[in-house]
């Protein structure tokens, strides 16, 4: 019988074979691929539920008051992202549609399975978790303005608040409540403890799950606009290369310990594509599938770069000097 601890060795092929299968879904059967997209939202909710009850929240307030964290998380995503992103469409100019959509998903750090891949990667959920607030916040606050910057005053104008919004209550606020009344429950009751044991086991499935249901029910996309996909690329492949580098670089510069700097690393690399693509589809019909395809395409670089960083940035980039420091992941 398959123990807890192997399923989670074997978790990076377990995501492949379920990214592969997740094209290969959206590619031969897009009628069923697409009629999966309802289930994402729902499929990421008890994934981060499931992540949240194995993290001990009686030290949230203590990662919240992490200054030089936070200080190093805010200058990474609102500087130094905006400046790379600046660089890259400077190399490779595209056309406005285009444009709105590499600015809407490379200016918005993630706020909802950034903490899973965190957490993953070995790095301090907790932290991840902490920030996720002040990501959306600033993210509010600076997305019309780096729209006026980089595309024009007109493009700020498709800013809304309220798909940013639905989804930091829908995928955050309330699994993170559901996990705290778990750990409680767990506390107080057998069944309790007995529930969240059994909630360890679906962080590495729901993951999987996730990663089929976005691949399957938005590749469709990607095909239909393969030569302005093919014309992102390269900004998307570099932004993936460079992003865990200048951060790992920052997190020395500010002395992070290790799990604040991994945590550093996956926010600087991990963008907010599942928020922001209903900005993309509320915007002109002539711009909407563009926009929308350019986020998509994004996504699939990006789920493929994490399946890396889950290995290269605890082994690499921000690897222990010594085993017994190591941070084992939450649910270990």
């Amino acid at each position: 019988m398959m123990t807890r601890e192997a399923l989670e060795r074997q978790q990076i092929w377990i995501y492949l074979l379920l990214l592969v299968l997740g094209i290969f879904i959206g590619t031969f059967a897009p009628a069923g691929g697409a009629t999966l997209d309802i289930l994402l939202s729902p499929l990421l909710a008890i994934l981060l539920y499931s992540m949240f009850v194995q993290i001990p929240f009686i030290h949230i307030r203590k990662s919240m008051g992490n200054a030089i964290f936070m200080t190093a998380l805010l200058l990474v995503n609102f500087v130094i992202v905006p400046l790379v992103v600046g660089l890259l469409i400077l190399l490779f100019p595209q056309p406005t549609p285009v444009l709105i959509g590499i600015c809407l998903v490379l200016l918005t750090p993630c706020i909802d399975y950034v903490i899973v891949f965190t957490g993953l990667g070995r790095g301090n959920e907790q932290l991840m978790l902490a920030a996720t607030p002040l990501l959306l916040i600033v993210q509010l606050i600076l997305l019309p303005f780096y729209l006026r910057l980089f595309v024009g005053t007109s493009a700020a104008k498709i800013m809304q608040a309220g798909p940013f919004i639905s989804t930091f209550i829908m995928l955050i606020l309330i699994p993170l409540l559901l996990a705290i009344i778990t750990q409680l429950w767990a506390k107080r009751r057998p069944t309790g403890s007995r529930w969240q044991q059994l909630t360890a086991w679906l962080p590495v499935p729901m993951m999987g799950l996730v990663l089929l249901v976005i691949t399957a029910s938005q590749i469709h996309r990607v095909y239909e606009d393969m030569e302005i996909v093919i014309g992102v690329l390269p900004i998307y492949v570099l932004f993936a290369l460079l992003m865990p580098v200048i951060a790992s670089l920052v997190a020395r510069i500010f002395r992070l310990d290790l799990g604040a700097g991994r945590a550093l690393i996956f926010s600087s690399s991990t963008r907010n594509s599942l928020v922001v693509l209903p900005l993309a589809l509320a915007l002109p019909p002539s711009w909407a599938l563009t926009a929308a395809a350019v986020i998509v395409t994004q996504t699939m670089i990006e789920l493929i770069a994490e399946l890396i960083y889950i290995r290269v940035v605890p082994s690499l980039l921000m690897r222990s000097q010594t085993a017994e420091k190591e941070r084992l992941p939450a649910g270990n």
